[in-house]
């Protein structure tokens, strides 16, 4: 705040307010610093129970015996100060506080002691984790300046992800900005207001002190609501956890923002119109000299806690935060990494890589960029909301394993900056149970605030379980066993089912549809659409579509493998980089250009995984979006359906797709959206391989289709559809469970019954147009 001479409108003696801080500033701030030794301690070796509990009493035995001896010091310095004439100050002048004298010391020096101590902490504890992060793999992530700016400026300065959550973004927005606002007043109150009085031209002083004056005002706001929303209205997610790291530093937030007004009520030239809260505090409280003074303290000790906090708790995201968005991952969601690329940015195949082990295992074995994410982690729980594998009770919560990369980090520095591999691996962190629970649904990913990424981390932990150590964990062996059957088959067959390859196009036999013949659109039946039965039909409906329309169609048959995707989730890039060879081979062979697949999972393979593979040149489409152009072309009868219908989202076709409007365009719309829906939809449960493994769930949890199935019915729709073979098989199995006469059917079903229904009426106009017959001659 702006004070060029400080004037103070009354005087009081320091005793009683030393008397004041030395009750309440001092223990608050030993507590924490306690509070933080003890987890420490804990954290670092203390694993067994007994020398837990003695740690434990030996902890709050120092801790009541500094607290007595610290207030017995503090509180006979008050009652000195209390009969000292030399420490009360005149009316009329006075220095700012940081250039008095206290005792022996003036003021700048006891706070450059005190930023020093925590500062310097501050800076070695970042300065720390940036090294730790720097043990990560290199990767290119300073590319596409203006792409990462702009997200920068709306993802990070605009907090467009945290807005989503309305309540609890919004409270976040008021602090987040508030902070901003105030963060410039906080440096000059420690310069003695050097800044406002000698950098900032007269003509902005007062802006810059509204500007303040309403960041303090929002911050203080927003911690408030938060206390109200933990205290009263407790969310469910944090019902039963300890809040005590978040409410210390809310305290000390609000610790800063109210000193604030304390200290510009004290001013000689607080403004009502720039400063309204500080002109009211100097009217109505009419603050001391020692009152000021102590506010001033407490403020300047408050930020120094608050450094001294940041590196030690989920608030290192203050930090962390900005680097995490601005490096963020610009390709398409859930776009895997090859496991290395070459000069010309493909690719390197399997064959002619020159790697030590596949995968990751180790914490050096993921990107620098992958490791920001430990410390970047709000602990906000949004991710845990949403996964499907926690919501069944599985072991995995996204949370968890973020926190578990910086805990790994923490607990192994010395070794790790030394260069040298800890004992513990990274996957034994994760635990096999969590990392083969993943969906890749990446609804975590979508929901994080601050752009995290959990799924390559699984999904990079799963190469190495998959191409090296092919030993699992006997937690997982009934998960995992039915996934190498399926991936025996795949390497045998080029299908999961292991049937026979030249099957493959039997399910297209009479439609006079071209076989692995050139032609405008390639239809990719994928595995399910070849060879399950129920899912033949979805493929045999979209063939006579394309044909209505007068499309030049054709299909690969036996020529056509499996995308890959099964392959690639459950770790085996040898195996999917065998199958998208094979595939772009064929592509190439016949000169295949346009691809429409039904299968969401090979919609995004084919369209963006397998770009890095040569597959460039390849526009792929999901059937919903070619039909859907067909009908806005007039190719196609107008869309509509019958009865009441709601739309189930495939995960790697809406949030990972960005499609959402064309499946629900082509059927006519949509009657009733179920509660998630749309890029929130909730996963049916078969993406990341899961639909080739073993579902085990503890009793009291149900399945992930189950949920799903449950939220479906909900709607109250007669049907259900679907534009996913696996989505219509779980939703199937999950509405069956439930007891739900609820109809399933694909976008392409429902669009040829329209069709064959369109077409119905118009024969049956056409007959009733025509003359009747004249009767016969006698």
């Amino acid at each position: 705040m702006v004070a060029s001479s400080t004037v103070f409108n009354s005087s009081v003696r320091l005793g009683s307010v030393l008397r004041i801080m030395s009750n309440v500033i001092p223990m608050t701030i030993l507590r924490v610093m306690v509070f933080h030794t003890r987890l420490v301690l804990l954290n670092y070796g203390v694993r067994n129970k007994g020398n837990e509990r003695r740690v434990r009493t030996w902890l709050h035995r120092v801790e009541d015996d500094f607290s007595r001896r610290f207030l017995t010091v503090v509180s006979k310095c008050a009652s000195l100060s209390w009969n000292c004439p030399s420490m009360s100050w005149a009316v009329n002048s006075m220095e700012h506080p940081l250039f008095l004298d206290y005792g022996p010391l003036p003021g700048w020096v006891l706070l450059l002691v005190l930023f020093g101590v925590s500062g310097g902490f501050f800076l070695y504890q970042v300065v720390k984790a940036s090294r730790l992060v720097l043990k990560g793999k290199p990767e290119n992530r300073f590319d596409n300046w203006g792409a990462r700016i702009s997200e920068v400026l709306t993802g990070w300065l605009g907090q467009k992800k945290v807005l989503k959550d309305r309540v609890a973004g919004g409270i976040h927005v008021l602090m987040f900005w508030g902070f901003l606002m105030l963060s410039t007043d906080m440096f000059d109150l420690a310069s003695g207001n050097q800044f406002s009085q000698k950098v900032l031209p007269e003509v902005v002083r007062g802006p810059w002190n509204l500007m303040v004056e309403i960041g303090y005002i929002i911050a203080f706001v927003g911690c408030v609501l938060v206390l109200v929303r933990r205290v009263v209205f407790t969310p469910e997610k944090l019902k039963g956890k300890s809040q005590l790291e978040g409410n210390v530093i809310l305290l000390l937030i609000m610790t800063i923002t109210t000193t604030s007004f304390v200290v510009e009520a004290g001013e000689s030239t607080v403004s009502s119109t720039w400063e309204p809260v500080g002109a009211w505090v100097a009217s109505t409280l009419v603050p001391s000299t020692t009152m000021v003074i102590a506010a001033y303290w407490a403020h300047m000790l408050a930020i120094c806690v608050f450094l001294f906090l940041i590196p030690l708790s989920k608030h290192m995201h203050l930090v962390m935060a900005f680097p995490n968005v601005f490096f963020h991952d610009l390709r398409p969601m859930a776009t895997m990494e090859p496991l290395a690329r070459g000069e010309d940015g493909k690719a390197v195949l399997l064959d002619e890589l020159d790697i030590e082990s596949f995968g990751a295992v180790n914490y050096t074995d993921f990107s620098w960029r992958d490791l920001i994410d430990g410390w970047a982690c709000t602990s906000c729980a949004r991710c845990q909301d949403v996964c499907p594998a926690y919501a069944s009770g599985k072991a995995l919560n996204p949370m968890q394993i973020i926190h578990d990369v910086r805990h790994y980090a923490n607990d192994n520095a010395s070794t790790l900056l030394a260069g040298e591999t800890p004992e513990e691996d990274i996957i034994a962190r994760f635990g096999e149970d969590a990392i083969w629970a993943c969906t890749t649904c990446h609804a975590c990913v979508e929901a994080c605030p601050i752009y995290i990424d959990h799924v390559p981390k699984l999904t990079d932990a799963r190469r190495h379980l998959m191409m090296e150590r092919m030993e699992f964990d006997e937690s997982v062996e009934e998960t995992v066993m039915p996934l190498m059957a399926t991936i025996e088959n795949l390497e045998s067959d080029s299908n999961p089912y292991g049937l026979p390859s030249h099957e493959r196009g039997d399910w297209a036999e009479g439609l006079d549809v071209k076989v692995a013949e050139p032609a405008e659109y390639i239809y990719f039946a994928g595995c399910a659409a070849s060879f399950d039965e129920r899912n033949k039909k979805v493929a045999r409906d979209t063939i006579s579509i394309m044909k209505e329309a007068g499309l030049d169609v054709g299909i690969l048959g036996m020529q056509e493998g499996c995308s890959g995707d099964a392959a690639r989730r459950a770790g085996n890039e040898y195996l999917f980089q065998m199958l998208a060879e094979t595939n772009l081979s064929t592509f190439e062979e016949i000169g295949v250009k346009k691809v429409v697949a039904s299968c969401p999972h090979c919609f995004h393979t084919l369209g963006k995984e397998y770009k890095d593979y040569g597959g460039e040149d390849i526009e792929v489409m999901h059937h919903s979006q070619l039909i859907n152009h067909l009908q806005k072309e007039g190719k196609l009868p107008e869309p509509k359906h019958d009865g009441t219908v709601t739309y189930h989202d495939p995960c790697y076709l809406g949030r990972i797709g960005g499609e959402l409007d064309a499946p629900r365009d082509a059927i006519g719309g949509v009657d009733v959206e179920a509660e998630r829906h749309g890029r929130d939809s909730f996963c049916c449960g078969a993406g990341g391989a899961q639909m080739w493994m073993e579902e085990h769930v503890d009793e009291g949890h149900d399945r992930v289709n189950i949920i799903r199935s449950k939220e479906l019915a909900a709607t109250g729709a007669q049907t259900v559809a679907v534009g996913c073979p696996f989505c219509s098989t779980m939703v199937t199995d999950g509405l069956s469970a439930i007891g739900s006469e609820m109809e399933v059917k694909d976008v392409a079903e429902l669009v040829w019954e329209q069709i064959k229904a369109n077409d119905a009426k118009i024969e049956a106009a056409k007959a009733s147009a025509e003359p009747a017959p004249e009767p016969a001659e006698a």
